[in-house]
């Protein structure tokens, strides 16, 4: 059985907030792509992140989910994930020769890394994966620099919003049975939040607080 790690096991014991400074920097990675094989399961993409592709790709969700994403289910939630290739299990958006495709418009979990996020006290932080870049001298960077997100505040509130949302309907899962009533909310989430349309002068975080209490009305969660 594996043991189950608490965050100091994989941390430097650290957390760093937006401005704080953090040995994160990989200097451009120099042609590895280690953490862009067999992530299949752990890069869960955000609303914002399919955004950002649909935006930048000039395509709709259900054309990334042909051959780029691809949903799994966690705790009765259907969710869109990065898609692997081949025996090496290789991200859909890596290059022939090692390099992201989507490098601009990346998800915020490859942002992070090798930094991951920390939820408490209704706020979210950052720590350092020990360990887990393949790089052994790694730079110091500030937190803000290394994710490279626009508009941090506005960011902040929404990973925050959709953090509760997940939980809050993570609870309420608990308690339905019924497969086409799963099929139904799960439904929802994605037609609410992952094919969102943004009106005139709308920007993405407007338009999820927008949808928001739509959402929470049809998934039955306060």
């Amino acid at each position: 059985m594996r043991s189950l790690k608490t965050l100091e096991d994989i941390s430097d014991g650290r957390i760093y907030d937006i401005e704080d400074t953090v040995k994160a920097g990989t200097g451009g990675c120099d042609g590895c792509s280690a953490c862009c094989h067999d992530v299949g399961e752990l890069v869960v993409l955000t609303p914002f992140d399919v955004y950002e592709m649909v935006s930048g790709l000039n395509v709709s969700f259900d054309e990334l989910l042909i051959d780029k994403l691809e949903l799994r289910e966690n705790n009765k939630i259907v969710l869109p994930h990065l898609k692997m290739y081949g025996d090496s299990k290789r991200c859909s958006f890596l290059g022939i020769e090692n390099r992201c495709i989507i490098h601009g418009h990346r998800p915020d979990i490859c942002r992070l890394f090798p930094l991951g996020r920390v939820y408490e006290d209704d706020d979210c932080k950052y720590f350092l994966q020990v360990g887990s870049c393949m790089k052994s001298n790694l730079e110091k960077v500030k937190v803000k620099e290394w994710i490279g997100i626009k508009n941090n505040h506005e960011n902040k509130a929404f990973i925050l919003a959709w953090y509760r949302l997940l939980k809050a309907l993570t609870f309420r899962l608990k308690f339905v049975r019924d497969d086409q009533e799963l099929e139904t909310i799960n439904k929802s989430l994605l037609d609410i939040f992952y094919r969102m349309t943004l009106k005139d002068e709308e920007d993405f975080y407007s338009a999820f607080l927008r949808c928001l209490p739509e959402a929470k009305n049809q998934l039955s969660i306060i």
